[in-house]
């Protein structure tokens, strides 16, 4: 799949392709869409997510579970940085490419500096698999130091 097809490729309806870089230039695009109050995170999967059995490869779904709890993360962070001290995974189904995930993640607790957060990812409206993680609130980093 070239570039061209992954940014034009149509959208499912509601969503919005979100263009962040890193990973999800090869992943993504990731996708978001506005859920009441919180917003909901997503991923069209297509053959290129698939592992050697065809079925959607653990390292997707843990790829969205993260990014969609990091998110979360930075929003009840106001907009600083949060990085990931520890995440547990939980594969409770099968996806298949062609399927579209729905990352649903929200911020449990938080204590100081550090936030305890969980998200469901399913696939029309069935549970795949759950996570938790928890992230440390990051200082920006001055140029200089990079």
């Amino acid at each position: 799949m070239t570039d061209a097809t992954l940014t034009d490729a149509p959208l499912p309806d509601g969503w919005k392709a979100m263009r962040i870089g890193g990973l999800w230039d090869a992943i993504g695009p990731l996708l978001a869409r506005r859920d009441g109050d919180s917003w909901r995170y997503g991923l069209q999967t297509d053959a290129r997510h698939a592992n050697p059995v065809g079925l959607i490869h653990g390292g997707t779904l843990t790829a969205l579970l993260d990014h969609a709890m990091t998110l979360i993360a930075l929003t009840a962070n106001d907009k600083q940085p949060a990085v990931t001290v520890q995440m547990e995974t939980r594969f409770l189904s099968a996806a298949r490419p062609g399927d579209l995930l729905e990352a649903d993640a929200r911020l449990d607790r938080r204590t100081g500096s550090m936030m305890f957060l969980s998200c469901t990812l399913s696939v029309a409206g069935d549970e795949i698999a759950t996570g938790s993680a928890i992230m440390k609130a990051a200082r920006a980093q001055r140029e200089d130091a990079r």
